[in-house]
């Protein structure tokens, strides 16, 4: 489905009734890398969810814009479809990676709007994310097969996932390979990347967010860390804060079954709360 918002048609598909939950991908994947990450969840739940995956501009089928030249305007972005999709209604969310960064920006602008939040190997601070992540290790490497694959293949597999296994492999190559391929490269080196950091402080809350939250970072991930995500726990009075080991920046594919019991344990925190919306 696509909703315009100014000249930029978003592509997104809507799974399922229920409690919506937004969720928004990282640099560079698409949608796919958040649905293929939470649909296993849900299928394990009997609690309705309505689960919003979309493709953020410059990635998968949602072109980029001149205008998008920073994270500023891509919140912007974000903030209409929401209102497009949702208008007033309660929502949950969920980010990875600079997702996570712009779920922060959600929550900074709507937090009463919405109904808890996930972060999945979120970007906390641009200017140390590198300067504070540990150095690239591999955990656990199959010869063999990573050897059977090819050398496209390998570049983009071996560089960033420090479990490099058949399993891994197939999972990354469905839910994020796919993504990387349509991303539209230059507007993302280009024109995005002229104002990466926000023009405000976006953990700096009016009230700390006190809905259920989860934390989840890897411990050998190399793109955001796992240090300055600390920083910003006490912002969540709410939140369950984890960082995995055997884990790089695909936390979520490296550690899939932590991560499914993590996940459906935060929903079902925020089931607690009777959902008081239309569905």
């Amino acid at each position: 489905m696509i909703f315009t918002y100014r000249d930029i048609p978003i592509y997104y598909e809507i799974v399922g009734t229920g409690r919506p939950l937004v969720t928004i991908h990282g640099w560079s994947p698409d949608h796919r890398l958040m649905k293929g990450s939470l649909e296993p969840v849900f299928e394990t739940l009997d609690t309705p969810w309505q689960r919003i995956y979309f493709d953020l501009p410059g990635m998968g089928q949602t072109p980029g814009a001149p205008w998008i030249d920073g994270s500023d305007a891509m919140l912007e972005v974000v903030l209409a479809l929401i209102d497009g999709l949702l208008g007033d209604k309660q929502f949950a969310i969920a980010g990875e990676s600079y997702g996570g960064y712009l779920t922060r920006g959600v929550i900074k602008r709507r937090p009463n709007q919405v109904d808890g939040m996930l972060l999945i190997c979120p970007v906390a601070d641009q200017a140390t994310r590198l300067e504070h992540a540990p150095a690239f290790q591999v955990i656990e490497k199959d010869e063999a097969f990573v050897n059977s694959l090819t050398e496209e293949e390998q570049k983009y597999f071996t560089g960033i996932n420090v479990v490099q296994t058949r399993r891994v492999w197939n999972k990354f190559n469905e839910d994020v390979i796919p993504g990387l391929k349509l991303a539209d490269n230059a507007f993302l080196e280009k024109v995005l990347s002229q104002h990466v950091p926000y023009s405000f402080n976006v953990d700096k809350l009016d009230a700390p967010f006190m809905k259920p939250s989860l934390m989840v970072m890897g411990r050998q991930d190399h793109v955001v860390g796992y240090r300055d995500q600390w920083d910003l726990i006490e912002n969540f009075p709410r939140a369950t804060f984890v960082v995995l080991d055997k884990a790089g920046h695909n936390m979520q594919i490296e550690q899939d079954t932590l991560f499914y019991a993590l996940v459906k344990e935060w929903l079902e925190r925020m089931s607690l709360t009777p959902y008081t919306g239309n569905f």
